[in-house]
């Protein structure tokens, strides 16, 4: 997949076939719209095209988003747009100004004058422009004039499917790992640099990777233990993830900590990536460390049984 960056950097392409949206988690609801842009593109020897904006959209029209949560940085958009088969992915920087475009200029802008659209997939209810005045009834009603194709993806395909962004974020939230990665479709991921830690792992024979999360707004489920794959240089391990504040040891600041099983290199100031398979308990402050040593050996043996089940 080619990546570009900003409306000058759109190529000429051989009968693209576009999409746009904000694509937050590439979920299945997402899914279903880009398998069908891959159909179309492939049946007319075309190119399939996503088009997404960064920062999320919300963040610029929103008064408030302190609790805004994401479930994809722009990083691990890519990635997952990648890994769903998209031949060119287009990042439009989202801004006030831009927020103003009309659905007409963009349209005009955007969809005939830079990308020459061969036809348009959208899902049900998509708009574009300004407070989202471009309906599908608009583009269907002047399509000879815009000079491409409009398909959108029916209500009830969209609406079996009964998947948004907003729901797999509350089962994150509350916990529900296997639902929320049932509605992605994949597994949920948080991708980070490994930071210097205190070593209390390591003291008691569970040494961890401390992960710095450099996108405030990502979505970190709720706190507790669970059962991960971990990708390093190119390789995946199973591990253990923690996700809390570590009150046996005190600690003052939520953190990120994974235990990756068979493992022994150092990765400090490397990006690893985690990928949760399920939640296994909540935090909880035990008596003293050779207690919560106890309690993580168990841990792990559960979660090599979730592993090899899952396998």
């Amino acid at each position: 997949m080619k990546v570009h960056y900003g409306i000058e950097a759109i190529p000429t392409l051989v009968n693209p076939v576009v999409t746009s949206g904000t694509f937050d988690g590439v979920h299945l609801g997402h899914t279903s719209i880009l398998e069908r842009l891959k159909t179309i593109a492939k049946n007319i020897d075309g190119t399939s095209v996503v088009i997404t904006f960064w920062p999320h959209p919300r963040f610029i029209l929103s008064k408030d988003t302190k609790d805004l949560k994401i479930l994809s940085s722009i990083d691990e958009k890519i990635t997952l747009l990648e890994n769903a088969g998209i031949d060119h992915l287009i990042i439009i920087p989202f801004t006030l100004e831009f927020s103003n475009l009309s659905s007409k200029e963009f349209i005009q802008t955007i969809l005939i004058d830079k990308l020459h659209t061969k036809k348009l997939v959208i899902g049900y209810d998509h708009r574009f422009g300004k407070n989202r005045e471009g309906s599908f009834e608009y583009l269907s009603e002047h399509q000879k004039e815009l000079g491409f194709e409009i398909e959108e993806i029916p209500k009830k395909d969209l609406e079996n499917i009964g998947i948004s962004s907003t729901i797999i974020r509350q089962h994150l939230t509350e916990g529900r790992v296997d639902q929320a990665i049932t509605y992605l479709g994949h597994p949920y991921s948080i991708t980070g640099k490994v930071i210097e830690g205190k070593q209390n792992g390591r003291k008691i024979g569970f040494p961890t990777a401390n992960i710095h999360v450099a996108e405030n707004h990502k979505l970190i489920p709720t706190d507790g233990v669970y059962a991960v794959s971990v990708t390093s240089k190119n390789r995946t391990y199973d591990g253990m993830l923690n996700i809390g504040f570590r009150p046996t040891v005190s600690g003052n600041n939520r953190s990120i900590e994974v235990n990756i099983f068979n493992f022994n290199e150092t990765i400090n100031n490397e990006f690893i990536t985690v990928h949760l398979i399920q939640f296994v308990r909540k935090e909880k402050k035990f008596k003293d460390l050779q207690q919560l040593q106890e309690q993580l050996q168990k841990d792990k043996e559960h979660i090599l049984e979730i592993i090899q089940n899952n396998g």
